[in-house]
């Protein structure tokens, strides 16, 4: 649903703005952003709402899940994440997959990867520890929106949505060719922002399961 939301609005806005790319980015942006407080809402109790494979690795290396746990997250977040595309794609009559075309490389590009990922992990990190664990959901969704304006590279801050977005060559694709340099800023990004906040904000075992709304502990 995420990447249905992301890429779907993309081509609507592309379509509908007349050649405007401001007012395409930013109805994208409203759109991705409203759909993250949904789904999170949606699915926070569940699994914790990760979507993302980032967080999932964080929170696995902070004891919230098992290894093995974290490894059926990934795979689920990015299948799911290319399911979604596809969505989006048949919904405005594209073909089902097809490959970006969008060249997003460089220094400045993977410089932004890292700081819009190293910027949604510390917001994580910082409302769930800090804060009441039902805010996390807003505040995710206010970065996410106010990182696709500040960042050169619009703020991808997913591995998941960094190899699904390679798949629709639309307003919001990426080369597949160009996905690795990003996803390895990502994962750069999401650990410094851990590696800050234990030091920032240490917390116990028994609290390392409330990453970004609590759901039920596993035993594994």
């Amino acid at each position: 649903m995420l990447l249905a939301a992301v890429v779907g609005s993309g081509i609507m806005a592309e379509r509908l703005a007349g050649g405007n790319a401001a007012i395409t980015l930013l109805a994208n942006t409203i759109a991705t952003g409203a759909a993250l407080v949904a789904l999170i809402l949606t699915f926070g109790g569940i699994s914790g709402a990760h979507f993302n494979p980032v967080v999932t690795l964080c929170d696995a290396w902070q004891k919230g899940i098992s290894w093995s746990s974290a490894a059926l997250y990934i795979f689920s977040q990015i299948t799911g994440a290319i399911v979604g595309v596809a969505v989006a794609n048949i919904m405005f009559g594209l073909p089902v997959l097809f490959c970006a075309t969008k060249i997003r490389t460089g220094g400045e590009q993977w410089f932004s990867e890292f700081v819009a990922t190293f910027g949604l992990l510390a917001v994580i990190w910082g409302c769930a520890r800090l804060h009441s664990k039902m805010v996390v959901p807003f505040a995710v969704a206010a970065y996410i929106t106010a990182a696709y304006w500040f960042t050169a590279s619009t703020s991808f801050a997913n591995p998941a949505v960094t190899i699904a977005r390679g798949l629709s060559d639309t307003f919001t694709g990426i080369r597949p060719v160009d996905a690795p340099g990003f996803v390895i800023a990502q994962i750069f990004g999401g650990f410094a922002a851990t590696l800050l906040f234990g030091w920032l904000v240490p917390i116990t075992p028994s609290e390392v399961d409330v990453i970004v709304v609590p759901h039920e502990k596993n035993n594994e």
